[in-house]
């Protein structure tokens, strides 16, 4: 008897795996990992800062602005 009639039909043999690449391990529901991560005081604090969103605004204006008037001749 060969090692591939052991095997049920549709089952991987270990010739099949090693030429397959390694796929992670499967993890049970509600594990740490399954949830994202939660952002610091910092980061929640500067989302909502009215001050660092109008910095970010002109800064992402500016590079706009830099956009148009280089593809605009």
């Amino acid at each position: 008897m060969s090692a591939a009639s052991n095997t049920p039909a549709g089952t991987p043999t270990s010739d099949d795996q090693a030429s397959r690449p390694t796929r992670p391990e499967n993890r049970e529901p509600y594990q740490q990992a399954y949830y994202p991560p939660v952002p610091t005081a910092f980061t929640r604090h500067m989302r909502v800062n009215p001050l660092w969103q109008a910095v970010r605004l002109f800064v992402i204006n500016l590079k706009i602005f830099r956009l148009m008037t280089r593809s605009h001749h």
